[in-house]
């Protein structure tokens, strides 16, 4: 047996699914595609998470791409979160290429141009569906982990829950959060102090600078009403095919904070959300989340082993995390060891920090005789990649470098017209685009001062009231004493003494 016949046996070991699969493309073998050494991953195992990486420019974008619209077609919701903006183009058909055609053909594919049902969504002023959620969603062990407060204000950001629910004072955006803060170190300490115990003025301002930290990253459009529902990320188009929604976060790149607060909000909700689903033969959603090291760069320690423990627990809801990323090191190893699917674009090695972390990233891999994993990780051309998957039951397949197929919509974004007639059709913009402020915290505490300071004012012109009358009674009093009794008057008059005077002297004489 030679050895191409070796290696096409060696990768269709790999391939005894019995259920549906996705073909991400044809393994090489020599840099040379073996037409029909198809590489296929098990649409049961998608929920296993993981990674696509790759250096810039080596194709990882249009792997997504592929990932996502072979999910759609399989009935599989995707979300996408667009760093770059040029994921748009899958609500388009391919115009196709000579060289597409010809990379189908070395492969062993047909290649058909398909555009798929598509939905933009946004966290900030960008045209989309609007996506938000209230601080009373979030809980305070959220809030607090994504505000990375200390233990003690972490406890007084719980207390000031539990006043909120215990008053009835809805907690939706961040001017309610700040407005409570200051309201229980100011017009309310003295009630608040009463029911749940005397907070410092120093924790409450260090926490309200922490407020102020995601306000400025656009918090304060995320964090309202109306809460995007999870569960509109789980249509599906007359046809069958699962949405494929994408969130455009091109201008969110400086705003980290914002991004990882999203993330794991949504993620939280998902897992709360979604019933258990165990080990059915498809996921529930995909979710890709382009430039990762954004999330993890940024995290606190407290962030990060939240979102670590999501990841893990996660896939027992159907749903799989699939991590975009330059390198593989920018994933936390914790997170890096749940993965089940990589697939590794080239990577460059031009410097001696770049060469270590190709070693570590060929370590990533099982063993192979058909490769050494090192060297080829820096030879693969633009649009071929080292897959590793998992089979039905779990176990690594084969290692391959492959050919990936090319993806079947545009490979470009929407023009502004078509942006426009993709949102104009949308049910979602509809239904979460209209901005809500009901009567919240901020609201009802205002009312509350006002009607606390109008009934001070009334008690004080009352107390006013009061001692003016008080005065005037006084001073009436004195008027009164100092005015002379009738009989007194007469008796005291000059002519009543001189008519006294004159008897008396009658008298004598």
């Amino acid at each position: 047996m030679d050895r191409n016949t070796s290696f096409f046996n060696h990768i269709q070991e790999g391939n005894t699914n019995k259920g549906e699969f996705i073909t991400l493309g044809s393994a090489m073998l020599d840099g040379k595609t073996v037409t029909n050494a198809f590489v296929n991953v098990p649409l049961k195992t998608m929920n296993r998470h993981g990674l696509i990486a790759g250096a810039t420019g080596t194709g990882k974008t249009k792997t997504l791409q592929v990932l996502a619209e072979n999910l759609s077609e399989k009935g599989v919701p995707v979300l996408l979160m667009d760093i770059k903006g040029d994921l748009s183009g899958l609500a388009q058909p391919s115009p196709g290429h000579a060289k597409i055609d010809e990379r189908h053909a070395q492969i062993g594919l047909p290649f058909n141009p398909k555009a798929f049902p598509v939905e933009i969504l946004t966290l900030s002023k960008q045209n989309g569906v609007r996506l938000r959620a209230t601080i009373s969603e979030f809980g305070p062990v959220l809030i607090s982990r994504i505000l990375d407060v200390t233990e003690t204000q972490a406890g007084i950001i719980s207390v000031i829950f539990k006043y909120c629910d215990d008053n009835k004072l809805p907690l939706l955006d961040l001017k309610d959060f700040k407005k409570i803060l200051q309201y229980t170190t100011d017009e309310g300490r003295d009630e608040f102090e009463e029911a749940y115990g005397r907070i410092s003025t120093a924790s409450t301002g260090a926490i309200l600078r922490k407020i102020v930290e995601i306000e400025q990253q656009g918090g304060d459009l995320f964090f309202g009403e109306k809460s995007f529902e999870v569960d509109d990320l789980l249509r599906v188009d007359e046809t069958g095919r699962g949405y494929i929604n994408i969130i455009r976060l091109t201008d969110i790149q400086d705003k980290p904070k914002l991004f990882s607060t999203f993330m794991l909000s949504l993620l939280a909700e998902i897992y709360s959300t979604f019933p258990e689903q165990g080990d059915s033969g498809r996921p529930e959603l995909i979710m890709f989340i382009d430039e990762a090291h954004l999330i993890f760069n940024e995290a606190s320690k407290a962030l990060l082993n939240q979102i670590e423990s999501i990841v893990k627990l996660i896939r027992s809801k159907g749903v799989g995390l699939y991590f975009v990323t330059q390198n593989p090191t920018d994933v936390p190893e914790a997170v890096l060891s749940q993965l089940g699917l990589k697939v590794q674009h080239a990577l460059r090695a031009f410097t001696a920090k770049d060469r270590k972390a190709i070693k570590l990233a060929a370590q990533n891999y099982p063993d192979t005789e058909y490769y050494d994993t090192a060297e080829i990780l820096t030879s693969l051309g633009t649009g071929e990649a080292l897959v590793s998957a998992l089979d039905e039951k779990g176990r690594p397949t084969p290692l391959a470098a492959t050919m990936m197929r090319a993806p079947m919509s545009r490979m470009d974004i929407l023009t502004d017209s078509e942006l426009q007639a993709l949102l104009s059709d949308s049910k979602l913009v509809k239904k979460y685009n209209d901005e809500i402020d009901r009567e919240s915290a901020y609201e009802l505490l205002n009312k509350k001062i006002e009607e606390a300071e109008a009934d001070e004012l009334k008690e004080k012109a009352q107390k006013e009231k009061e001692a003016l009358k008080k005065a005037e009674s006084k001073k009436s009093s004195r008027r009164s004493s100092s005015r002379m009794n009738p009989i007194v008057k007469v008796l005291t008059s000059a002519t009543f003494i001189r008519s006294v005077f004159g008897i008396l002297t009658k008298v004598m004489k």
